[in-house]
């Protein structure tokens, strides 16, 4: 993940661009991966860490009728919270993630390991991928962290998005 992090850093100071996250299922590693990196206060926001859906509302932005509608882990709702993030943060880039980690949570049509991520760019278009990732709690955490990680470096290099 250092690594991603890295590319990431290289490629918004290349181009300008600075990035925040709105987390749920992986209760901020995105971010923490970010600000290991020395030097990423130059390009990294902030973010916020949302796993109650009055966050979400709160302070993404997330409208209460996307919520139940599509449920918290839904492609509308990561859209919704990478749009949020970019905008109240005053960022560039914004990348959601929501999904269920386990080992509880699971319901019909989503499974464990099921994680919806949605990344934006101000003034473009947003990219989402449903992603189902197999292994134990920790496991599907890093899995949806290191995936966060390697959109936001296409969206920053101008590249498409993996699945595309």
């Amino acid at each position: 993940m250092d690594d991603l992090a890295a590319q990431l850093g290289a490629a918004c100071q290349a181009a300008g661009l600075r990035v925040a996250t709105a987390e749920s299922c992986t209760g901020g590693g995105v971010a923490e991966a970010i600000t290991r990196l020395p030097g990423s206060s130059a390009w990294f926001q902030g973010g916020v860490v949302a796993y109650a859906n009055d966050v979400k509302v709160a302070l993404l932005g997330v409208h209460p009728q996307t919520l139940s509608t599509h449920g918290a882990v839904s492609e509308a709702v990561a859209t919704e919270m990478a749009r949020g993030a970019a905008i109240k943060t005053r960022a560039d880039l914004g990348v959601g993630v929501t999904g269920i980690a386990g080992p509880g949570g699971a319901s019909p049509g989503k499974p464990l390991g099921t994680v919806w991520i949605a990344w934006s760019r101000v003034g473009g278009g947003v990219h989402t991928r449903l992603k189902r990732f197999e292994g134990d709690r920790e496991a599907v955490r890093r899995q949806a962290v290191e995936a966060a990680l390697e959109g936001l470096v296409r969206l920053a290099r101008g590249e498409v998005i993996a699945g595309e």
